[in-house]
């Protein structure tokens, strides 16, 4: 096997050998793509979480209501089915187990996010720029995880398998579906991110 196949197969084997084109440029937009989007999961958070500050010492979130708004509340972290935030461990295995890990959590969250959108049009109705946020949110996650599967199969990296669909993603009572919104909110930003940070590593130039 030549240098060059054995680097598409280990891209950490020889950080000197360049991917053939259509890798490194497939790679690059993946790239890109999960950059941009990690913007996008930062505004979706905001939107979310979005506060109004009225008279002095006074503020209120303007979607959830109190308590998010209150000072020094600190929802409680609760379980999503089916996903959990990048493991401690994550940055230290090779760069395709990590590209597996992301495409199989990006694959999970779709369902997820529109769980979140349908109780959030229950619950607020006319937060139109937040529901638009959450089924784009979706649609992006979908998208960036077709991508990085692309790169995985070019790579030929081996899948991990069908993953399943959450089945009980919802939450009964105001307050849990509102913190599980957050709480999904959250996690799509840090796999995202945590997509962004693994791809850079392929990029030429990008970190070792």
């Amino acid at each position: 096997m030549s240098r060059r196949e054995g680097s598409l197969e280990d891209p950490q084997a020889d950080s000197s050998v360049s991917p053939l084109p259509h890798l490194e440029a497939k790679i690059r937009q993946t790239h890109s793509l999960a950059r941009l989007l990690t913007k996008y999961a930062e505004q979706l958070l905001q939107e979310y979480m979005t506060v109004i500050h009225g008279a002095p010492a006074v503020c209120q979130v303007q979607h959830q209501g109190d308590p998010f708004g209150l000072p020094g509340f600190s929802p409680p972290r609760l379980p999503v089915a089916g996903l959990s935030a990048p493991a401690p461990g994550h940055a230290r295995l090779p760069v395709p187990e990590q590209l597996q890990l992301d495409a199989g959590a990006l694959a999970a969250l779709p369902p997820l996010l529109e769980v979140v959108r349908r109780r959030q049009a229950e619950l607020n109705p006319r937060a139109l720029r937040l529901l638009r946020r959450l089924e784009d949110a979706a649609r992006q996650a979908r998208a960036l995880g077709a991508a990085v599967e692309a790169v995985l199969a070019a790579l030929g990296a081996e899948p991990r398998g069908p993953r399943l669909e959450p089945t009980s993603a919802s939450a009964a009572g105001v307050f849990p579906a509102k913190v599980l919104g957050l709480r999904v909110c959250g996690l799509y930003s840090e796999w995202v991110s945590r997509t962004e940070a693994d791809l850079s590593q392929l990029v030429p130039g990008g970190p070792a």
